[in-house]
């Protein structure tokens, strides 16, 4: 006679182990399994080995879904605050960092702790394979490393394909594409973006160098730190825009976004007209970025030299600077997954697929993802929360 458990969550992660805490809660039984050694991997590393658990500002409007609404009630119903009230209550001191980041004080194991010490009455299987999953018309039934296991429920908790080197395999994907669930193309999200040897040739010197700028893919735009690489371009405002970016686009850079470009080299020409524009250029970017940008503006002579007309249009080029990546470094660096289980054949409060009862997709599997800085994390504890909810009231 095969184990039987009122609810079986594929994935020990961030959602996979909230869920289980909700949906053990009122005594129903519940296994975790996950192919991995330790629970919450992802959550081990995240942050510099902090934990960016959550956002002061997580919102609706920081989510991208083909539904815009989709999210809309699970954040409404497990907010960042609840989760932080959970944070106070294991005495896990945090920080805020900025823009509303919190991280952890010490070590991001503490929210992994923390996650176990709630979801205690679930039973969790590491190091385990799904040989089989079905579904009898009745039952949900498994096979985890040779051993037949039957389940009311399946929670599919098991992420994206970001970071592969994590374990990441796409398998909640082929789950759904099992029981019919629409799947929307997927793609690596919050990742550095990468150029061809044309744009490379001046990039590659400025690998290390960094800015406060202003970056806009497709009509939304972020400002934050920007950093040159040996292969493109990085840092937060190029991770945030990388989920706008779409191939073939254009990125439009401004680099100073705050100041007036034009205004501080007309009072620098009138203070040292004889100074020449790279030097000139040096007082506002980092010397290695103003010297490269004076050669590909082909900037020559003194200020002096130049008229308000060529300031204001060396001024309108650093304000909206033009790159076009060719691509971007994939899975293997990407903070999360775009796309995913389609949020159509899912029901916003439950988390439950419309089409197969007791199959539920929660976390990064599901196609809403959310900007750099906790947002992805609040999504696992509000989705997380929702399926474990709906699953305990169940009875």
């Amino acid at each position: 006679m095969p184990l039987h458990y009122d609810t079986i969550i594929l994935g020990a992660g961030a959602a996979g182990l909230m869920c289980a805490s909700f949906a053990s809660a009122k005594g129903g039984r519940v296994l975790v399994v996950d192919h991995a050694k330790r629970p919450g991997d992802k959550i081990r590393i995240s942050g510099g080995g902090r934990c960016n658990f959550t956002n002061m500002y997580a919102g609706p409007n920081n989510f991208i879904s083909g539904n815009k609404h989709f999210a809309k009630s699970a954040l409404a119903r497990y907010t960042q605050w609840d989760f932080i009230e959970l944070v106070a209550k294991h005495g896990i001191a945090y920080h805020e960092k900025t823009l509303g980041q919190l991280f952890c004080d010490g070590k991001a194991t503490q929210i992994i702790d923390m996650l176990l010490a709630e979801s205690r009455a679930a039973d969790i299987a590491l190091e385990t394979t799904i040989d089989d999953i079905n579904h009898d018309g009745a039952e949900f039934r498994l096979i985890l490393l040779g051993k037949h296991v039957t389940a009311k429920n399946i929670v599919v908790a098991t992420g994206g394909k970001s970071i592969p080197k994590m374990g990441a395999t796409g398998a909640g994907y082929q789950i759904a594409k099992q029981f019919d669930v629409p799947v929307t193309e997927t793609r690596a999200g919050l990742v550095p973006l990468t150029f061809g040897p044309q744009d490379l040739d001046w990039i590659v010197p400025l690998a290390g160098t960094a800015l406060d700028g202003r970056l806009t893919a497709n009509g939304t735009a972020f400002d934050e730190a920007l950093l040159f690489t040996h292969r493109g371009i990085s840092g937060p405002a190029v991770l945030q825009v990388s989920n706008y970016w779409h191939e073939g686009d254009a990125v439009q850079v401004n680099l100073m976004p705050n100041t007036s470009i034009f205004d501080a080299l007309r009072k620098e020409r009138a203070e040292n007209g004889r100074r020449q524009m790279s030097t000139a250029l040096a007082t506002l970017f980092p010397k290695k970025l103003a010297t490269t940008l004076a050669e590909k503006l082909q900037l020559t002579g003194n200020l002096a030299d130049q008229s308000d007309k060529a300031l204001q249009e060396v001024s309108d080029t650093l304000h909206a600077f033009a790159l076009k990546p060719t691509g971007s470094e994939g899975y293997r660096t990407a903070e999360v997954t775009l796309g995913g289980i389609n949020t159509d054949a899912l029901s916003s409060k439950t988390m439950e697929s419309k089409t197969v009862k007791g199959l539920y997709f929660i976390g990064e599997v599901v196609d809403v993802t959310g900007w750099l800085g906790g947002y992805n994390f609040q999504w696992a504890w509000s989705s997380a929360a929702a399926c474990g909810r709906a699953i305990a009231d169940q009875g």
